[in-house]
């Protein structure tokens, strides 16, 4: 039973058919890194998984259990399902110690001890430890960003789910939040990512899937999309990023 099952997923955004019968599914502990062109359906098949979007057909189920609606059930999947998003989302008037406990603390009712020494240990394991009582403002958007992901992690979820983690960060603060994302994968840790890091999913990912206009065009190992992309789609797309690289 896979952890993540994606069948038949269709979105629509008005007359614009954002998502094309998706069908994936995820395994417990893979890390399948999603790419392709701008407009191609990434983030929003990224959101999908968590109902941050909606869908008009098909199912996605995690755990085994279907996607709620919404109330209480979508609440305790979000729980489950960590995201990390393009822009860090914390709470500006919260230290960085807060911004980590309030959802264990509030959520899973977890005491304020257990909370703030688990938050600790996670701060610790992506290197900002000693930021703790700062606020968001004082730090440089790599360190928040590694923040957000201690945030994420700290609810246990059973699957992490990257929105372009790094497309907002200064290219000298890319690499201390790819290496965050790197250890995590190495740690066994279920994720999805969208990035347009090709040296990350290079060495991170189990599996990259190529999207192109909404559709689910290639998936193979990084080994075998990299040197040997089967449709002309991925083929053209990789001739213009790697020519930058």
């Amino acid at each position: 039973m896979a952890l993540v099952e994606i069948s038949g997923v269709n979105k629509h955004f008005g007359d614009f058919h954002a998502l094309k019968d998706i069908n994936l599914s995820i395994e417990q502990g893979e890390v399948v890194v999603v790419i392709g062109p701008s407009g191609s359906g990434k983030s929003t098949l990224c959101r999908t998984i968590n109902r941050l979007e909606t869908f008009d057909e098909g199912s996605i189920t995690i755990d085994g259990k279907p996607l709620p609606q919404e109330g209480k059930a979508l609440a305790k999947l979000r729980a489950d399902v960590g995201m990390v998003f393009q822009s860090f989302n914390l709470f500006a008037h919260k230290t960085i110690l807060e911004n980590v406990t309030l959802g264990p603390i509030k959520v899973r009712k977890q005491n304020k001890a257990e909370a703030n020494k688990r938050a600790m240990e996670l701060l610790d394991r992506v290197g900002v430890k000693h930021q703790a009582e700062k606020y968001p403002a004082q730090l440089s958007g790599g360190q928040q960003q590694r923040v957000a992901i201690a945030r994420s992690l700290a609810m246990d979820p059973k699957v992490m789910l990257f929105d372009e983690p790094t497309s907002a960060l200064d290219p000298e603060m890319i690499n201390e939040v790819l290496d965050v994302m790197t250890g995590l994968a190495k740690g066994g840790m279920t994720m999805v990512v969208v990035t347009h890091e090709m040296g990350f999913a290079r060495k991170a990912a189990d599996r990259v899937i190529f999207m192109a206009d909404g559709e689910l065009v290639e998936q193979a190992t990084p080994e075998e999309f990299f040197t040997n992309p089967k449709s002309d789609r991925a083929k053209d797309f990789l001739s213009k990023i790697l020519t930058n690289e």
